[in-house]
């Protein structure tokens, strides 16, 4: 039987992407971003909830996101969730979710313009056809020159 690991996500970045490299050189980078769920409660009260995603970017991708991406500017992502155990300095278990953006099926998308992080969204046209991997970025709403 298959099974599926996949994650979609629209949010804003909590904060600029921090950039680390693999012994290889290859980039890692690594944000935060926000998804808010907003409603009317029965008493006529509006409610918004924040979750914050983790979220891990490799390879070519990763370059995009340290050139393109800063705090507050919405994105689109589509990835796995991983889920690590680690013990810390003191002998305690941890745990800590991520989104991984890395493999087939991984996509990135800026959403709006660069300098005000609203509008809408460029992607792939119908004679682009579909993302072909973890590579697979489409920007928004301006240049990117590669």
């Amino acid at each position: 039987m298959a099974s599926v690991n996949k994650v979609i996500l629209i949010g804003n970045l909590g904060r600029d992407p921090e950039i680390r490299y693999t012994q290889g050189g290859e980039p890692i980078a690594n944000f935060s971003l926000a998804t808010s769920e907003r409603w009317t409660d029965r008493q006529g009260q509006k409610q918004e909830k924040t979750q914050w995603h983790r979220v891990e970017v490799f390879g070519k991708t990763a370059q995009i996101v340290k050139d393109y991406l800063s705090k507050g500017r919405p994105v689109y992502i589509e990835g796995s969730i991983n889920y690590d155990e680690w013990t810390d300095k003191d002998g305690n278990k941890r745990n800590t979710t991520r989104i991984r953006v890395s493999g087939p099926g991984s996509r990135l998308v800026l959403l709006g313009s660069r300098g005000d992080g609203g509008g809408g969204a460029r992607s792939s046209g119908p004679d682009e056809g579909p993302p072909t991997g973890s590579d697979d970025f489409v920007p928004g709403d301006e240049d990117v020159p590669f």
